[in-house]
């Protein structure tokens, strides 16, 4: 079952993109009276079918091939390699007969859907739920690394206080493009000193392999327990709700971090936890399970950290939409650093496999409409590139066509649909395969 959900609600986020991202191009084309074939969600490779009808002179359709969808505009070389119409005499009705700037809005049309959706998607979700922020000016005892914190040079206790210059004000701020996308400064307050670090450009491969969560945390001191595992090591040992943990084997800790690895390092062994009860030190013997957990949680105190900025209608249209725009820039920057060689590829690129993963096996609308709205930007990016085959590509052509002042040759525009059509298909082999790996654990 809990398959059967992570993939309806990628096939339904996908489709949701697919199909405005056609519309798009549909009403774009419509608009400009040329006349549109087809319009079709997921591909009908070989003619295969699930379900089809005509209205208007427009075949409508939902083929088998769950990678993508389209619209056939008729005079226009696109993916479906149809030739055959080109041969004859011009139409007025044609893609081809229309002027470069109007064919020029026409394939731009799909990616201007996309961040439009995006754009609302964000707006949305920012007027619904406002914008919620730890201060990070209320960590007055620092951060704790965790395995990438420690690995780029962070130290337990540090209070990172600017990023390349900036002042931070919101924790988030540290575990956003602005650190994680590498060659950033850090200001950070060590032992009353002002020491600074830069990130290295490579830490997105770290952040793929071991998760965000693994960069930094706020540090936190060590609070009453609020909750014992039944069953667990802390039960056994005598742990209850409200004591407040201060050593262990007599090492006192102040901070949770501390005594979390205090226990840890004492896995598979036995250790005496002195515990505040009733304003008295109390000496409890317990034995560490060979995971190093004994099966307690403290009292969270991170909410007092955090602060909310709520949004009227119009008030929430240009976050919503600068938040839209940092997802697309900071897609664009991470494949660069693919390009350049700084990331490594099978740990950036995602494929269907990934994306359904990351929807998760429970419904959850608002992470839902979340993904949806991020990869409608990735779709916009995706689209951008310059490649013949997709939106891009074909820009790119009517762009040198409106300069130069003539059309490429429809032999060219053949040759060109060929090689995208094989660099897309390459693409898709190479992230698929890597979802596969993924999944099997092969990183």
């Amino acid at each position: 079952m809990d398959i059967v959900i992570m993939v309806g609600q990628f096939i339904l986020g996908l489709s949701i993109l697919i199909v405005l991202h056609e519309l798009g191009h549909f009403l774009a084309a419509r608009a400009f009276g040329i006349k549109v074939e087809k319009f079709y969600l997921f591909f009908d490779a070989w003619g295969v079918k699930l379900f089809k009808f005509t209205h208007k002179g427009v075949e409508y359709g939902i083929g088998w091939l769950p990678l993508g969808g389209y619209v056939k505009i008729a005079g226009m070389i696109d993916e479906s390699m149809d030739t055959e119409q080109l041969a004859g005499p011009v139409q007025p009705w044609e893609f081809r007969a229309k002027p470069a700037w109007q064919r020029l809005i026409v394939m731009l049309a799909g990616i201007a859907v996309n961040i439009a959706l995006g754009i609302f998607i964000f707006w949305m979700m920012v007027l619904r739920f406002g914008e919620n922020y730890r201060d990070n000016n209320l960590l007055v005892d620092g951060v704790v690394p965790g395995k990438i914190g420690k690995a780029v040079g962070i130290l337990p206790g540090d209070k990172i206080l600017e990023i390349d210059g900036v002042k931070i004000v919101r924790f988030e701020d540290l575990l956003s493009s602005k650190v994680l996308l590498g060659n950033s400064r850090l200001t950070i307050e060590r032992a009353g000193k002002t020491e600074y670090l830069t990130i290295p450009s490579d830490v997105l491969n770290m952040v793929a392999d071991d998760g965000i969560e693994e960069f930094v945390e706020p540090r936190v001191k060590v609070t009453p327990i609020a909750a014992v595992v039944k069953g667990s090591a802390a039960e056994k040992g005598g742990l209850k709700t409200g004591d407040v943990v201060v050593k262990v084997n007599d090492q006192p800790y102040a901070f949770w971090d501390e005594l979390r690895n205090g226990v840890s390092s004492n896995a598979g062994k036995d250790l005496t936890l002195t515990v505040l009860r009733d304003k008295q030190e109390v000496p409890l013997q317990l034995h560490v399970p060979a995971n190093g957990i004994l099966g307690f949680q403290i009292t969270d105190e991170q909410a007092k950290l955090y602060k909310k900025i709520d949004y009227g209608f119009w008030a929430a249209l240009p976050i919503g939409a600068s938040k839209a725009w940092g997802s697309l820039l900071d897609n664009a920057k991470g494949l660069g650093k693919v390009v350049k060689g700084e990331v490594n590829p099978r740990k950036a690129l995602a494929g269907p496999v990934g994306i359904a993963r990351m929807f998760g096996s429970h419904v959850d609308w608002v992470k839902f409409w979340s993904l949806v709205g991020l990869l409608s930007m990735a779709l916009a990016l995706m689209n951008l590139l310059p490649i013949p085959a997709l939106d891009g590509g074909h820009a790119l052509f009517l762009i040198v066509e409106m300069i130069t002042g003539k059309p490429l040759s429809d032999k060219f525009m053949e040759k060109a649909q060929v090689v995208g059509f094989v660099i897309i298909v390459a693409l898709m082999v190479f992230v698929m395969g890597n979802d596969i790996l993924k999944a099997i654990g092969i990183k």
